[in-house]
C-alpha cells in the first residue's frame, strides 16, 4: 500500500525535484554528512560547497549485467559443473514471488513508489532518529541498486579494493554521487526494472547473489516459490547478511523476519490472518550448498578441467588470463561441450574397476573421439578431485598434454611411452609405398648397427642401434623366442613382433614413417626444448617402439584417422558458448585434413582387425554378447619395464584409449612383480587390465556410434601368400609381454611389445 507523498520533498513532483535537488546539494550535503560523520562541524560554507560538488558529479550509471554464473554443459544439456566468483542466476521479476517484492519494499524502502531514487522525507526522518541518539538509514532501493551496481562494476574490473560499503568506507562525496545517480536512474528505467535489478543483484551471502541464488541456497526452492515467511526472511537478510544469516543465527533471522512481516502488516501489504500464521512458522532452513567448479562437477571432474583451461588459454576470450577468468566465472556463460553422459558414466565404471583397490596408487585413464568430427565423447580416471578416505586423489588429468600448442598450460600428466601402440604408423608407410602386407620378411635379424644403411630423406639424422657387439649395447629382443623367424608383415604386426616392425621400417624411408606420424597429429605430451608439444624424431629408431611420452587423447585421435579413411580431425571439446544475452561467443568446430591415403588407412585397418581376431589382442576381443560381435581395430602396448600399458583401438564410429600404469614420478616405477585389484602381476602387459577396460566399454558404447563393416583396402596391399595363424598360440602366459632392450648410442630407449 502506497503512503501520501509529500510535495516539498518529493522528488518525483516538480516542487519536489526543485527542493529535492537543493535538499540533496545543499540539505544533504549537510545533514547527511552529519549522518555519515555525527561529530564533524557543518558549516554553511560546506552547504555551499557541496552544491558546487554536486553540480560536478556524473549523473549517468553505466548498469552492465552483473556477474552470473557460468554452466558448463553435456551434449545433451545436462549441467557438468557451475562456475562463479558471485553465484548468480538472474530471473525476471515475474518469475519472483510476489511476497518477496512486499517484503523488501516493506522492510527497506516504503515509499519506494512515491520518490524519484532518493527520499528527503526518509533522511529527514533518518536525521531526527540519529539527532535521538538512534542510528538509522536513509538509503532507498534506488540508491542501493546504484550502489550495488557500482561495487559490481569495481569487482568486474578487479578493482576490489576500491569498492564502498555502506557505513564502512563512504564518504560525503561517495553519497552524494549515490544520490544523484539514484535520482537518473529513475528517469532512465522504470520501479519495476529497478526492484528487478535490485533483487538480482543484491548480496545475502558469500554463497548467494540475487534472490534465486539465495531461494536456493537456504530453502533449496526457487524465487518464484517463496512462501510468505521464507521471503520475509530473505528480505531481512540483506541488512545485514551475516547477522542474521539463517543457517548460522537462525534466532537473529527470527527476530528480523518477524520485524519484517510487521512492517508489512502494518503497511497493509499481507492481512492479520497471513501475519500471524508467518509468525508462528519456525525457522528452517534446506541448504542446497552453492558448490562450484570442477572439482564438484557432477561427472567428469578432469574433461571439466580440461574445457575450463581451453577457454581460459583462449584470447578471444581476452587479452589477458585475468580478463578470460572475469569473462567465464562473471560473465554467465552457457558453454556447450561435447561430453555423452552415458559413455563418460561406462568409461568411468571401467577405470574405476581396473584399479579397484589400489594403495599403490596405478593410474587407470580411458578417452574417445568420434573420428569423423574429433568430438571428445568421453575422457576418464580412476582418481577423484577432492580428497576422499581410500580413494586415489589427484588433479592431474592423465588423459591429455601439459601444456597446448601456444605453451599454456592444460593441466595434464603429458602422457606415457606408447610402447607397441606406434607399430601401426610404421606399417602405414610400408602400405603407402606400395608394398603388400603379406610380403614375408626376415624376422630374425636382430643387430642393428651404427652402419645400418637405413633410408632416411630428413634433413635429421638417424640415431641410434642395437649390437650386442658394442659396449653397453644388446642386440634387438623379441617377447619370446619362437618369433625370430621369417613371416608376413601381418603377422609381424598382428603378433606386435619388435624384429618384424624393424624388418618392416628397414624397407622404407624413416623419413615417411616420420611423416605419417605428424600427419596423425602425434606428438610428445611433455614440452621439451623444441617446444611445448615436440616432434617425436621417428628416425631415432627406438621411437618406432614407442618411448616418448604421448597422451591418451593424442593416440585416441591418431586411431580415429585410421577409422575415418585417412582424414585427421583435431580432437574438440567445446561446441557452443553463449553469453548471459544469448549472444554467441567462439566455440570449437570440426577440423579436420587429409593425412593418409584411404587405401592405406583401410590397409591399417585390415590389419588391425586381425591383432584382435587372432594376434596380440585376441583375448580381449569386444563382444556385444558370448556370440556376436562387430567389426573393431586395435592394437596392444607396453613399455619396456611394463610401467605404461595400452590398447587404442576404433569402430568405423568411434576411437578409444584405454591406458594403465605408473602416472606418479614420471613413469618410473616398473610394473612388475605388483599387485593391483587383489591380484598379482609378474609384468602387466597391454592386453591384461588396459585391454578389459577398452573392451567392455567398447562393447557397451560403440554401437550407439556406428559399427559399420570397414571398406577393404586394395587388392595390391593383401596381395601375396594368404596370412596364416602364428604357430605360437596366444595365450595369457604366452602373449607378448616383454619389450626390447636400450636402443644404445641414443638418448631413447626401444620400447615395445603389447
Amino acid at each position: 500500500m502506497a503512503t501520501g507523498k509529500n510535495p516539498l520533498f518529493d522528488t518525483a513532483t516538480t516542487l519536489g525535484k526543485i527542493l529535492g535537488f537543493l535538499g540533496v546539494s545543499a540539505i544533504c550535503g549537510v545533514l547527511v554528512a552529519g549522518l555519515l560523520v555525527p561529530a564533524a562541524a557543518v558549516s554553511g560554507s560546506t552547504a555551499s560547497g557541496s552544491i558546487e560538488f554536486f553540480d560536478t558529479l556524473p549523473a549517468e550509471l553505466q548498469v552492465d549485467p552483473p556477474s552470473q554464473s557460468t554452466k558448463i554443459l553435456a551434449a545433451d544439456g545436462s549441467v557438468i559443473a557451475t562456475l562463479f566468483d558471485e553465484n548468480r542466476t538472474r530471473v525476471s521479476l515475474d518469475q519472483m514471488s510476489p511476497y518477496i517484492k512486499e517484503a523488501v519494499i516493506a522492510v527497506e524502502d516504503s515509499r519506494f513508489y512515491d520518490h524519484g531514487g532518493v527520499d528527503t522525507t526518509g533522511i529527514m526522518r533518518a536525521l531526527v532518529s540519529t539527532a535521538r541518539g538512534n542510528r538509522q538509514g536513509a538509503s532507498t532501493i534506488t540508491q542501493q541498486y546504484v550502489n550495488n551496481v557500482l561495487n559490481s562494476n569495481l569487482a568486474a574490473e578487479g578493482k576490489e579494493a576500491d569498492i564502498k560499503l555502506n557505513g564502512v568506507n563512504k564518504g560525503v562525496g561517495d553519497k552524494l554521487r549515490e544520490m544523484k545517480l539514484a535520482i537518473a536512474l529513475e528517469k532512465k528505467f522504470t520501479k519495476e526494472q529497478i526492484l528487478e535489478g535490485y533483487l538480482n543483484i543484491v548480496f545475502f551471502n558469500r554463497d548467494a547473489y540475487g534472490i534465486e541464488a539465495a531461494s536456493k541456497l537456504f530453502f533449496s526452492t526457487s524465487a518464484k516459490d517463496l512462501t510468505l515467511p521464507q521471503a520475509a526472511l530473505l528480505a531481512g537478510v540483506v541488512n545485514s547478511p551475516s547477522f542474521y544469516d539463517p543457517i548460522a543465527n537462525p534466532e537473529n533471522a527470527k527476530n528480523r523476519r518477524d520485524l519484517v512481516l510487521n512492517l508489512m502488516l502494518n503497511q497493509g501489504k499481507i492481512n492479520q490472518a497471513d501475519h500471524d500464521a508467518a509468525i508462528a512458522t519456525p525457522v528452517e532452513t534446506k541448504v542446497t550448498p552453492a558448490r562450484q567448479g570442477c572439482a564438484y562437477a557432477a561427472t567428469a571432474a578432469y574433461f571439466c578441467d580440461y574445457v575450463l583451461h581451453l577457454l581460459e588459454n583462449d584470447p578471444a576470450y581476452g587479452a589477458t588470463i585475468e580478463e578470460r577468468r572475469s569473462k567465464i566465472y562473471r560473465g554467465g556463460l552457457t558453454i556447450t561441450t561435447t561430453l555423452d553422459p552415458n559413455a563418460q558414466a561406462i568409461a568411468q565404471g571401467q577405470v574405476d574397476a581396473s584399479a579397484g583397490a589400489n594403495p599403490d596408487k596405478w593410474g587407470a585413464a580411458l578417452v574417445s573421439v568420434q573420428p569423423n568430427t574429433g568430438k571428445i565423447i568421453n575422457m576418464a580416471q580412476n582418481t577423484v578431485w577432492l580428497p576422499a578416505e581410500g580413494k586415489f586423489q589427484a588433479e592431474q588429468n592423465f588423459n591429455v598434454d601439459k601444456l597446448d600448442a601456444n605453451g599454456n598450460d592444460l593441466n595434464g600428466l603429458g602422457g606415457a611411452q606408447p610402447g607397441s601402440t606406434m607399430k601401426p604408423f610404421t606399417f602405414a608407410e610400408y602400405l603407402n609405398e606400395g608394398n603388400s602386407m603379406n610380403t614375408v620378411l626376415n624376422g630374425a635379424v636382430r643387430k642393428y648397427p651404427q652402419t645400418f644403411p637405413w633410408k632416411n630423406t630428413c634433413p635429421t639424422p638417424t640415431t641410434g642401434w642395437y649390437d650386442s657387439n658394442v659396449a653397453g649395447s644388446t642386440d634387438l629382443q623379441n617377447a619370446e623366442e619362437g618369433y625370430y623367424r621369417s613371416m608376413t608383415v601381418l603377422d609381424g604386426l598382428a603378433n606386435s613382433i619388435n624384429t618384424m616392425t624393424f624388418a618392416t621400417a628397414a624397407r622404407v624411408d624413416l623419413c615417411g614413417i616420420q611423416k605419417v606420424v605428424d600427419a596423425v597429429g602425434i606428438h610428445q605430451g611433455l614440452p621439451s626444448p623444441d617446444g611445448p608439444n615436440p616432434q617425436i624424431p621417428m628416425t631415432t629408431i627406438g621411437n618406432l617402439l614407442g618411448s616418448k611420452q604421448t597422451a591418451p587423447l593424442t593416440m585416441a585421435a591418431a586411431f580415429a584417422t585410421f577409422a575415418n579413411d585417412g582424414k585427421y580431425c583435431a580432437p574438440i571439446a567445446i561446441t557452443a558458448v553463449t553469453d548471459q544475452t544469448g549472444a554467441q561467443l567462439p566455440a570449437q568446430s570440426t577440423n579436420c585434413r587429409d593425412a593418409l591415403k584411404p587405401e592405406v588407412a583401410r590397409g591399417v585397418n585390415y590389419a588391425l582387425q586381425e591383432v584382435l581376431n587372432r594376434g596380440s589382442g585376441s583375448l580381449i576381443q569386444p563382444r556385444i554378447s558370448t556370440r556376436t560381435n562387430f567389426p573393431i581395430a586395435a592394437k596392444t602396448g607396453t613399455s619396456n619395464m611394463n610401467e605404461s600399458t595400452w590398447v587404442v583401438g576404433h569402430t568405423t564410429g568411434l576411437a578409444t584409449a584405454a591406458w594403465f600404469g605408473d602416472p606418479l614420478g614420471n613413469q618410473q616405477r616398473p610394473g612388475q612383480n605388483i599387485t593391483v585389484n587383489g591380484k598379482f602381476y609378474k609384468g602387466i602387459d597391454g592386453y591384461m587390465i588396459a585391454g578389459p577396460m577398452f573392451s567392455q566399454y567398447m562393447a557397451q558404447v560403440a554401437p550407439a556410434y556406428g559399427t559399420n563393416p570397414f571398406p577393404a583396402p586394395p587388392s595390391n596391399l593383401v596381395s601375396g601368400p594368404a596370412p596364416r595363424p602364428s604357430t605360437q598360440s596366444t595365450t595369457p602366459a604366452q602373449a607378448p609381454t616383454q619389450a626390447p632392450a636400450p636402443a644404445s648410442g641414443s638418448d631413447n630407449k626401444g620400447r615395445g611389445n603389447g
